[in-house]
């Protein structure tokens, strides 16, 4: 089974680690202004017993990480009303001053969390249900396919996984558990599509900074690509 994008339906844009220690938050209007995003993506972990803006521990090794809430605030402050916000949870244990950030912020109707964690999503359920969540598959440290030596077993392992995920995805989101699923572009497939939109939900491709892998994906009819790449839309 194939897929295809709905006549007349726009392919949203997500903007990847929009906020980030290295260039702190001064330098944030300037990386938004023009972009055109229409959702913006915070990575989120604990540290020194607060939420701060990043990816994996080697973020947090800078000086200086920013507050999640700072970076809330900042976001909220900049971006248009309409522009919506994806909060990557990448560890346990924090949901709930996760939900309670994005509500001091005021923009938990605006806020998709997502997560490779499905016990953080039981957490999110149970004690912020107005917030929509995402499931991020597959459950990895890192990009494998980045790495040469790593690559000939990644490949094998997407080869299964564009075979089981349709099936798994649909599961998890008719027991409720996910609104949107965040999935790696090597395991996006028309069935996965299929799976994902023709349940209402939203499927989501992580990370696209390719032309090539943009056209691919937009064909098949995801409902938008996660990148780094600002200008990447330009050759759509």
């Amino acid at each position: 089974m194939t897929a295809s994008r709905a006549e007349g339906t726009r392919l949203l844009r997500v903007g990847h680690a929009i906020v980030s220690a290295r260039s702190g938050l001064d330098a944030l209007a300037a990386r938004l202004d023009g972009a055109g995003w229409d959702m913006v993506e915070l990575d989120v972990l604990r540290h020194d017993g607060r939420l701060v803006v990043a990816h994996d521990p080697r973020d947090l090794q800078d000086a200086r990480p920013i507050a999640f809430a700072d970076a809330l605030r900042a976001l909220a402050g900049l971006v248009g009303p309409a522009v919506r916000f994806d909060v990557d949870l990448k560890a346990t244990g924090y949901e709930r001053e996760a939900a309670a950030a994005i509500a001091e912020a005021g923009i938990t109707g605006r806020t998709l969390v997502s997560t490779m964690h499905r016990e953080s999503l039981a957490v999110l359920r149970r004690e912020a249900p107005e917030l929509r969540l995402g499931l991020s598959v597959p459950r990895v440290r890192r990009d494998y396919l980045a790495h040469p030596l790593s690559r000939p077993g990644a490949y094998a392992v997407l080869a299964y996984l564009r075979r089981v995920l349709p099936g798994r995805v649909a599961r998890t989101l008719d027991s409720g558990e996910a609104d949107a699923v965040m999935a790696h572009w090597g395991v996006v497939t028309g069935r996965l599509v299929s799976a994902v939109t023709g349940r209402g939900a939203e499927l989501f491709a992580w990370t696209v900074d390719e032309p090539h892998r943009l056209a691919r994906l937009s064909a098949l009819g995801v409902t938008g690509v996660i990148t780094n790449e600002r200008d990447l839309f330009g050759t759509e």
